[in-house]
């Protein structure tokens, strides 16, 4: 008799401790997961630090280049002038709505240095880091591209170009629903420039090169690079009313 009252208590202890797992297991089941961590950085908004020099907005910018390993005879040849060139390519990024391409740049903002501001766009635009060269290809007037037929000073900005040679290439970056990229040989490269500023920066661009190719200047592998077919693209989707920086 005593046996059996134990076991009536027993029973029913072991049917509610079931009841509560199932219980706590659904709702860790019905619970959202937590998002992977970015590890990331978020491109910069607006302008309340933007810097301004009169009626011009101060932009900052770079080239980004490579100088494409030439096999047995990369060595040799860093002296040979026409073939460093022949091996240079440089970085272009699209635009929303431009079949055209530029060179990542935007606003120089007032907590920076304008080399700063010229690598944060680099990142933020192209997903690329590198080494930036101290001396600037060359500063600029230009026009937004939202001011382009406008009359007067409106949208003029003072742009500052510089050489970054190219030593990471990020996966996923800021701006890449926005901005594509290409490499492409320099020559190449005048063709699908929008403006003639852009072609003078990268005739600065080969005098600088060329300059250093006798003491600095060394062939640099190809990060995610397909050697045989000499160009790497990522274009996104058009993003619907989004708007390049000038």
């Amino acid at each position: 008799m005593k046996k059996s009252w134990s076991c009536s208590w027993i029973c029913p202890l072991e049917v509610i401790v079931q009841i509560r797992k199932l219980f706590f297991s659904s709702k860790e089941k019905m619970a959202p997961s937590s998002p992977p961590a970015m590890n990331m950085a978020c491109a910069r908004q607006g302008r309340l630090r933007q810097r301004y020099e009169g009626c011009y907005r101060l932009v900052s910018g770079c080239i980004p280049y490579m100088i494409k390993e030439d096999g047995e005879n990369s060595s040799s040849s860093l002296q040979d002038d026409d073939h460093v060139l022949e091996r240079l390519q440089v970085l272009m990024i699209s635009t929303p709505k431009r079949s055209d391409l530029i060179f990542p740049k935007g606003g120089w903002e007032d907590d920076e240095s304008v080399g700063e501001a010229a690598c944060r766009e680099a990142f933020e635009e192209a997903g690329v880091k590198g080494v930036l060269s101290g001396t600037p290809l060359g500063e600029w007037i230009f026009k937004s591209k939202s001011k382009q037929n406008s009359c007067g000073l409106q949208g003029a900005c003072k742009g500052y170009m510089f050489a970054l040679q190219v030593t990471e290439l990020l996966e996923s970056w800021p701006e890449q629903t926005t901005h594509g990229r290409r490499w492409v040989p320099v020559e190449e490269a005048y063709g699908l420039c929008r403006y003639d500023w852009m072609r003078e920066a990268l005739d600065k661009l080969k005098e600088q090169l060329l300059f250093a190719a006798g003491d600095d200047l060394r062939a640099t592998p190809s990060p995610e690079l397909d050697s045989s077919a000499g160009l790497y693209m990522v274009m996104p989707p058009v993003a619907e009313g989004a708007v390049a920086l000038c």
